[in-house]
């Protein structure tokens, strides 16, 4: 299918347009966000402002805000980026997904991976989270804190998982929207796109990973959160399935959201938010593991053919490109 945007575009300006879907995604969750709000807290349009910058001080402030979170999240990363493609005449599967399909089991693997890499990874968020600044940065670092400061109040508000119901939206809104659409975005577009632009496979992961650790606008938290994205972003390029990351990304934000639960229910007892490193016995066993694992699936993902479709859909935008700079 020939989209009504040329594939031969620079990737520059594909970039642009993915920021412009996202941005125009917004505006349409906003608008989409004030009926729904409205249907069902009886917020008005013009309490809306008042909500959004106090939540804490109406009734339903924090229920309106996860709700935001979920249109907004489902609107910009997952319905932008994939209308995007469209417009540019990709097959959504063969794009997204151009080698065959691995097996459940590695791709379950992938997902426990995540877990086995927490212990480990708690190292690095106690670094981050405890990191001092040079001098010149000082103020820097004290906006920094002050945004991360606020960020987390938003995030103790909103976060009340402790109802089986509160849960499952939860789930939806913190891990399932956010594991879909963020990996659409990156690693879907962002480091195709750069993979395309630079032609080096570790620049184009690790400057997606970079880019998806800033936009969270959390500084001491940026470190290990940019290893995840390229987790994820090697994850993709080995598979070559872009469900690989997305269920990476899932069980990294569900496992959290599923400790906050068993915490706000009383089943277990210790502080799920911590940044203290775990004992050191456990992040070498987690180490240990982890490189064990991720050796493994990339023996395994790296000999996985490519698809026989997507071959000939890439033969296809050849001869569309060709057409196109003959007319």
């Amino acid at each position: 299918m020939k989209g009504f945007i040329s594939k031969d575009l620079h990737p520059f300006w594909v970039l642009l347009l993915l920021l412009a879907f996202m941005t125009a995604g917004y505006f349409v969750a906003s608008f989409v966000y004030s009926l729904i709000v409205n249907w069902v807290y009886g917020i008005s349009i013009f309490e809306l402002v008042e909500v959004v910058e106090n939540p804490a001080a109406h009734p339903n402030g924090a229920s309106a805000m996860l709700m935001f979170q979920g249109v907004v999240q489902f609107f910009s990363f997952v319905i932008a980026p994939l209308y995007l493609l469209k417009a540019f005449g990709y097959n959504l599967d063969t794009y997204l997904n151009w080698k065959v399909w691995p097996g459940l089991g590695l791709v379950l693997l992938s997902g426990l991976l995540i877990i086995l890499i927490m212990p480990a990874n708690s190292l690095v968020i106690d670094w981050n989270a405890n990191m001092e600044l040079p001098g010149f940065l000082e103020e820097f670092g004290k906006w920094a804190r002050a945004k991360e400061d606020e960020l987390a109040e938003l995030t103790k508000l909103i976060a009340d998982f402790s109802t089986l119901p509160k849960l499952l939206v939860g789930i939806i809104v913190i891990a399932a929207i956010p594991a879909i659409g963020e990996e659409l975005v990156f690693r879907g577009v962002l480091q195709r796109q750069l993979h395309r632009w630079t032609g080096n496979t570790h620049v184009a992961i690790w400057i997606a990973a970079i880019v998806f650790a800033a936009i969270h606008m959390q500084f001491f938290g940026f470190v290990p959160r940019a290893i995840f994205g390229a987790l994820f972003g090697y994850l993709y390029f080995w598979s070559g399935r872009i469900s690989v990351p997305i269920l990476a990304h899932f069980i990294n934000n569900g496992f959290t959201v599923f400790l906050l639960y068993l915490q706000q229910t009383g089943k277990i007892n210790f502080d799920v938010e911590s940044t203290d490193a775990m004992p050191w016995i456990s992040v070498a066993l987690s180490l240990i593991l982890s490189v064990g694992v991720l050796y493994y699936l990339y023996q395994q993902y790296s000999p996985l053919p490519v698809r026989p479709e997507s071959i000939a859909e890439a033969k296809a935008g050849i001869r569309e490109e060709e057409e196109d700079r003959d007319y």
